[in-house]
C-alpha cells in the first residue's frame, strides 16, 4: 500500500530539483558576497538536499537514472548554473583587486587634477582623512574614493560619532560634519560637511599638502601708498586674501614706513597697486629682503609711478608708460574691448605650466620689458595676442589710436625671475636658496569681482605659491564645471516639436503603412 502510495507521488517529486537549484543558486550568491554566515550555508544545504531527492528519488525506478533525459537535463542545469557563478566571481574578484575606472566626461569631471595626483603620490607616510558623519555623502565619497586610488598611502573613514564617541573625542568633533586630515603625529582639521557645502578638491589637496609639510606661508601686503585693500573697506584683494587664507596661509598688511623693515617670517611680499610713491628707506628695505632669499610681487598698473626702478633695475625689469591694446577681436566675443587684452600664451613656468589654452585677461595693462642679465633666470609667463600693439595715454587719460595701424605684439606681461642668494650654501639634500620677484603691468586682474573670472585668481595664487618657494607644494586648482549642454526651446518651438512628433509624424508613418498595402495588393 505503501509503495503504491509512492510510486503515486514519485512523479511529482522531480520537481523539487528546480526549488533545489534556486537555493543552491541563492546561498552561493549569498555566500560569495556577504559572507560565509548561517543563512548562505542553509540555503546552500537545503538547496543541495532538495536537488537531490528530486533527481534521485523523483527518478527512482524509471529505469537507469544517470542514462534518464531529466536527469542529464538536471545535470547540465546544475553545471551551467555553476559556471556562470564562478565566472561572476572571478570578474568581481578582478574587478575589486585590480580596480580602474575611466572618465569619460567632457571636462574630466571625475578625475583629479595634476596638482592632486601629484600630492597623493608624493605621500612617503600614511595620510588619512576622517569624516564624522553618520551619513555619508555619495559625492564626497566618491571625490575620496578618487584620491584613494591616486596613492595607496591615502586612506579615508567615515566616522558615526554616535556610534564611537571615544574616537570623536580624541579628535575634538564637537559636531557632525566635521571632517580631519592626518598625517602620523599632525592632525589639522580641514571643514564642516553639510547639505550646502561639499568637500572640494581643492581645500582637500591643500590640505593634505600643509599637514604632511607641516608649514604655512606667511604673505605680507604692503600699505600706505594707496595699495588695494585686504580687510574688505573698498573693493581690492579680499577674495585674494581670502583664497590665501583658503591655503592655511597667514595674511598680514605691511608698512614698511613704520617697521622698517619686512619681517623675518615673510614668505612673500604683495605690492599691489600702489598710486603713491614708496620712499627710499622702503625701497631698500625690500631690496635687503630680496637679497637675502625673499620673494615678492610686483603688481603695478599703468600711469603710476611707485619709485621703484631702484629694486627693478638690477634685475633687468622695466615697465613701459603705454597700455596694450589687443585689435584682434577676440576679446569681443566674451564681451571684452580692446584695453583688456585677453591672455592664452603662457610660459613654460611653474606657475602657467597647467593652465593649457585657458584665458585670463587684463584690463589696462601696462608692458613689462626684461633684459637679460648674468645670474638672473627671467620667464615670461603672460603674453598679450600677436595682433596686440602698445598705445600711449593721454595727460587726461584718453586713448586715441588708429584702427588701422599695424599690429606690433606680442609684449609681456608678466615674468617671473629668479637667482641666486649670493654667498648663500645649500644644505645637503636641500635646492640652493634664491630670490624670486615676479612683475605683472596691472593689478586690477586679481580685485575683488575679477579674481574669480577665468583663470585670473589662479595666475595670482599660483604665483604667491612658487613666490612661497614651496616646491612641492599645490598650486591652485579649478573646480571642474559641467558644460551646459541643454536646449531652450522657446514656448512656440515646444508646441511645434510637440505637434511634430504626436501627430506629423505618426501620419506619415499610417501614409507609407497605407501605400505598401496599396502596392502588394
Amino acid at each position: 500500500m505503501a509503495t503504491k502510495a509512492f510510486a503515486s507521488y514519485q512523479k511529482y517529486l522531480k520537481y523539487l530539483a528546480l526549488p533545489g537549484l534556486a537555493l543552491v543558486t541563492a546561498g552561493l550568491i549569498a555566500g560569495i558576497v556577504a559572507g560565509w554566515t548561517l543563512l548562505p550555508t542553509g540555503l546552500l544545504i537545503g538547496g543541495i538536499g532538495l536537488l537531490l531527492l528530486g533527481l534521485v528519488l523523483g527518478n527512482q525506478g524509471q529505469g537507469r537514472f544517470w542514462a534518464q533525459r531529466s536527469t542529464e537535463a538536471g545535470a547540465n542545469a546544475l553545471v551551467s548554473t555553476l559556471a556562470v557563478l564562478a565566472i561572476l566571481a572571478l570578474v568581481n574578484f578582478v574587478a575589486v583587486r585590480y580596480a580602474s575606472r575611466v572618465d569619460l566626461t567632457e571636462n574630466q569631471l571625475f578625475t583629479l587634477a595634476p596638482q592632486s595626483q601629484e600630492v597623493v603620490r608624493s605621500l612617503e607616510n600614511p595620510t588619512r582623512v576622517v569624516v564624522f558623519d553618520p551619513l555619508p555623502n555619495p559625492q564626497d565619497r566618491q571625490l575620496l574614493e578618487s584620491y584613494r586610488q591616486v596613492g595607496s598611502n591615502f586612506t579615508f573613514d567615515y566616522v558615526n560619532p554616535y556610534n564611537d564617541p571615544r574616537l570623536a573625542q580624541e579628535f575634538g568633533a564637537t559636531q557632525t560634519g566635521m571632517v580631519f586630515v592626518e598625517s602620523g603625529d599632525n592632525r589639522r582639521f580641514l571643514q564642516n560637511v553639510g547639505p550646502d557645502e561639499r568637500l572640494s578638491e581643492r581645500t582637500l589637496t591643500n590640505a593634505i599638502d600643509q599637514v604632511v609639510s607641516d608649514r604655512a606661508l606667511t604673505v605680507y601686503f604692503t600699505q600706505g601708498h594707496q595699495e588695494f585693500a585686504i580687510d574688505g573697506s573698498d573693493t581690492g584683494f579680499l577674495q585674494a586674501a581670502t583664497a590665501l587664507e583658503d591655503k592655511s596661509a597667514v595674511v598680514q598688511p605691511l608698512d614698511l614706513s613704520q617697521t622698517g623693515e619686512v619681517p623675518e617670517d615673510a614668505s612673500v611680499v604683495v605690492v599691489a597697486g600702489p598710486a603713491a610713491e614708496f620712499f627710499d628707506a622702503e625701497v631698500e628695505a625690500l631690496q635687503t629682503y630680496l637679497e637675502g632669499g625673499g620673494s615678492v610681487m610686483l603688481l603695478i598698473d599703468p600711469r603710476t609711478s611707485p619709485n621703484l626702478g631702484n629694486l627693478l633695475d638690477p634685475w633687468g625689469v622695466t615697465l613701459d608708460d603705454r597700455i596694450v591694446l589687443d585689435t584682434s577681436g577676440s576679446g569681443q566675443l566674451v564681451g571684452l574691448g580692446p584695453a583688456a587684452p585677453l591672455v592664452t600664451d603662457y610660459g613654460d613656468h611653474p606657475i602657467t605650466r597647467d593652465f593649457g589654452g585657458g584665458r585670463s585677461f587684463f584690463p589696462l595693462v601696462r608692458p613689462v620689458n626684461v633684459e637679460e642679465v648674468p645670474g638672473v633666470t627671467a620667464t615670461p609667463i603672460l603674453q598679450s595676442n600677436p595682433q596686440s600693439r602698445a598705445e600711449s595715454l593721454s595727460a587726461e587719460g584718453e586713448l586715441q589710436y588708429d584702427e588701422n595701424a599695424p599690429p606690433s605684439g606680442p609684449y609681456t606681461l608678466g615674468v617671473a625671475l629668479s637667482r641666486p642668494v649670493a654667498g648663500a650654501t645649500a644644505a645637503e639634500g636641500e635646492p640652493p636658496p634664491e630670490s624670486r620677484l615676479v612683475v605683472i603691468g596691472n593689478a586690477t586682474f586679481a580685485t575683488d569681482g575679477l579674481f574669480e573670472q577665468q583663470l585670473n585668481g589662479d595666475v595670482f595664487l599660483n604665483a604667491v605659491s612658487w613666490l612661497g618657494q614651496q616646491t612641492d607644494a599645490t598650486l591652485s586648482i579649478r573646480p571642474r564645471e559641467v558644460t551646459n549642454r541643454r536646449i531652450s526651446l522657446t514656448v512656440q518651438q515646444q508646441i511645434g516639436l510637440g505637434v511634430f512628433a504626436l501627430l506629423v509624424l505618426p501620419i506619415i508613418g499610417l501614409g507609407l503603412a497605407v501605400l505598401m498595402w496599396l502596392r502588394r495588393r
